[in-house]
């Protein structure tokens, strides 16, 4: 049984803080492509529309906080419809990138997830990516199948970080392998995202901004879950 990869509720925020305060005056790295990488994904299927005003503010705030916390290149991606897939390009100033996410609209269509992972795959053999954040509320494939990209993902040192919205139980238990075969962790999407996703991805700012000595320093007393974030980090 795969071990439990859900992120607590709880969010250390004065961490969260005093890391913004050490990073802004951290210098940036002079190495090109040394910039932490983000791919933001999104489920824009029908079933995601009877929230999705709400969850739009929430996606929102998840990816303002990325840009918060500087030295991170963002890039977007979703589906829906009828067998859409849609990816940005890299950004470093997201304000533009914010203003497509939130224009994006749900249409009928089954996920398309094994799409995200292969496109993460594609991605880092071209230039490491540090992360790759999910946000869906169900799973209509083959989870055989999905947990073989993920171990390929994984195998490339690309954790994933999957937000859950609802209570269904074949995504819950197909997420939480997923994060298990990336090293990376499962947590519920709701009001406290944001603020968890801004912890999470303080580790990879931190590295954008410092390299691996300022992220060993940092996650030296923090949670199992930035501390597997470390380790991979660590591995480039």
């Amino acid at each position: 049984m795969a071990k439990d990869k859900r992120l607590p509720s709880r969010s250390a925020r004065a961490d969260v803080n005093a890391f913004l305060d050490r990073v802004a005056t951290t210098p940036s790295p002079t190495v090109v492509g040394e910039r932490g990488r983000l791919i933001f994904a999104l489920d824009a299927t029908a079933s995601r529309q009877p929230t999705w005003e709400q969850a739009t503010q929430i996606q929102a705030e998840m990816f303002t906080e990325t840009s918060a916390l500087g030295g991170l290149e963002v890039q977007l991606c979703f589906y829906r419809g009828y067998r859409e897939f849609s990816f940005s390009p890299w950004y470093s100033d997201s304000d533009a990138l914010l203003r497509r996410m939130t224009s994006v609209f749900c249409l009928g269509g089954l996920t398309q997830i094994g799409r995200v992972l292969r496109h993460a795959i594609r991605q880092t053999k071209e230039n490491k990516v540090d992360a790759l954040v999910f946000v869906g509320d169900c799973v209509e494939e083959d989870v055989d199948r999905l947990c073989d990209f993920a171990g390929q993902l994984g195998i490339h040192g690309v954790p994933a970080f999957l937000f859950h919205e609802g209570r269904d139980p074949r995504a819950a238990r197909a997420f939480d392998q997923i994060a298990e075969l990336t090293d990376g962790a499962c947590c519920p999407f709701d009001a406290n995202s944001p603020r968890q996703l801004k912890e999470l991805l303080s580790a990879v700012a931190v590295y954008a901004a410092g390299g691996h000595k300022a992220l060993r320093d940092f996650s030296a007393d923090k949670s199992d879950v930035v501390r597997r974030l470390t380790h991979q980090l660590n591995r480039k």
